[in-house]
């Protein structure tokens, strides 16, 4: 193990393709480009010794150029954003023991605090290969909806299952307490050399029904570290998340 602390190394996967969205990371969004607002932020955070835009599309590229951002570009046949993070940890030359933070670029309000809270155990145990975030649904009806992924996890807070389904399945509904359901964000930590070893894996039989690559790594028997956070996360996956968004950035609400 290295003897000095690892390096911690924000990439951003960002794709022009989007079904429900086409050209979603150049979006505008009050006044710049949606992309930058993820940058911009994931600079602001302390912790970040670098952060890099992972893209196979010139026109994203040139966008991060022109305000000031660096950009690494990847093969345009990755099935996952893993794939395209894997794949730029390589050609970034990052350390086997560093710890690789996965941004989504569609992420634009994160509070610098989860960044934190994503890549701190990584930092504590240099023995744990993943971790990633969780909030407590508030939404009721978050925890039927199989785009909002829920999960259960032991005592110590090592993930057991992620599944679009409501998870847990409450057996007698007629009981007066209600089970506690927690949904997965998007934000994710690896350590490096896991995450060369985890995209070689081949596919999951639950990954290939939930469509959850996190299931992968667990059905292969490798730990992932869930935190729980207090910061929900907006979600920019069409145009009208896109203003719900604006809204927020104008009144904060």
């Amino acid at each position: 193990m290295p003897s000095h602390s690892p390096d911690v190394i924000a990439i951003i996967p960002a794709r022009y393709q989007s079904n429900r969205f086409p050209g979603k990371p150049l979006a505008n969004l009050a006044g710049k480009p949606m992309i930058q607002h993820v940058v911009e932020r994931a600079r602001g955070v302390a912790l970040l010794s670098r952060v890099v835009v992972a893209t196979d599309d010139e026109r994203i590229a040139q966008c991060v150029a022109g305000f000031g951002g660096e950009y690494v570009m990847t093969r345009s046949n990755h099935v996952s954003g893993s794939d395209r993070l894997a794949e730029a940890a390589e050609l970034l030359r990052i350390s086997e023991h560093d710890v690789v933070v996965n941004i989504q670029g569609d992420q634009p309000l994160f509070p610098a605090e989860v960044i934190h809270q994503v890549a701190q155990p990584l930092l504590d145990d240099p023995a744990l290969p993943m971790s990633t975030l969780i909030y407590r649904i508030r939404r009721p009806e978050e925890i039927d909806d199989p785009n909002h992924v829920k999960t259960v996890f032991d005592r110590d807070y090592n993930a057991l299952y992620f599944s679009r389904s409501p998870i847990p399945f409450q057996r007698n509904p007629e009981e007066q307490s209600r089970p506690t359901y927690y949904k997965h964000l998007g934000f994710y930590a690896y350590r490096k050399g896991f995450l060369l070893s985890f995209v070689a894996l081949p596919e999951g039989e639950w990954e290939r029904f939930e469509k959850l690559e996190q299931l992968r790594a667990l059905e292969y028997g490798y730990k992932i570290k869930l935190v729980i956070t207090e910061h929900d996360s907006i979600e920019v996956d069409t145009p009208e998340e896109l203003a719900r968004a604006e809204r927020f950035l104008a009144t904060g609400r």
